[in-house]
């Protein structure tokens, strides 16, 4: 969570994650009236999906990238006092007005590398019976990726916590959740245009990489693990969780 993003460049990119939102918000039920976590809300895409589910309701957009919220904000058409956007580290306690009714996340637990702090800190934002709704990658996720990674560099590099449903469920039993569901679903993604392709991989994908190596390397790095990927395909393999606290 700590590294900021090409805010801009992401939300040019033709990204899966319009798909993860839809399908992850389907699952959240709703009355129209909550107060609303959206956990790594991003560039609020899915924040403004959010807030017409709830017309009665309100919205805690949280993310720790500066340029995220303000893609956020520019999104936004009038100020709303029913939209509260917040930069935040979700282990953290954060900032909220009161606990809230449902915890929202996509694409973004992943990042985060102690999910035993990060359960309990969303459990502790909570309130009783509220539900949390969320999905990030998983166990096999982008494995392709990061053995072409590996492979260039020559030593194993950046990693994320992807992980499996059982070691997720345990966690979110030991914060306090109850009806604890996780299961993994690989999805899959084809880049079908190659420049799209390089983009994709250092925008979203190869992003933490990039990050420990000079600007100089960097594009040399991009089109080397891109020459190892000949399909252009990204494995996903998302981990979708709901539980109640």
């Amino acid at each position: 969570m700590a590294r900021d993003w090409n805010a801009a460049g992401y939300t040019a990119l033709p990204l899966p994650h319009v798909q993860w939102g839809a399908r992850t918000l389907a699952r959240l039920p709703l009355n129209g009236d909550e107060y609303v976590l959206d956990a790594g809300c991003g560039p609020g895409r899915d924040t403004l999906a959010l807030l017409a589910r709830v017309p009665r309701g309100r919205i805690a957009a949280v993310d720790a990238s500066p340029q995220m919220l303000a893609e956020l904000r520019s999104r936004v058409t009038e100020k709303s006092d029913r939209l509260e956007v917040i930069q935040a580290d979700l282990t953290q306690p954060l900032p909220l007005r009161e606990r809230v009714d449902a915890i929202f996340s996509v694409a973004t637990f992943h990042w985060i590398t102690d999910h035993e702090a990060l359960f309990d800190n969303l459990a502790s934002a909570l309130n009783q019976d509220g539900r949390l709704v969320a999905e990030c990658g998983g166990r096999g996720n982008i494995s392709s990726i990061h053995r072409a990674a590996d492979e260039v560099l020559g030593r194993p590099g950046e990693m994320w916590e992807f992980p499996a449903e059982d070691e997720t469920s345990r966690r979110l039993q030991q914060a306090g959740f109850r009806d604890v569901h996780v299961r993994l679903r690989p999805d899959p993604v084809h880049i079908e245009q190659f420049e799209v392709w390089l983009d994709y991989l250092r925008v979203v994908v190869l992003g933490g990489y990039l990050d420990a190596m000079p600007a100089a390397e960097q594009e040399a790095f991009v089109r080397a693990v891109a020459a190892q990927l000949p399909d252009q395909v990204v494995d996903y393999v998302r981990l979708e969780l709901s539980a109640r606290r």
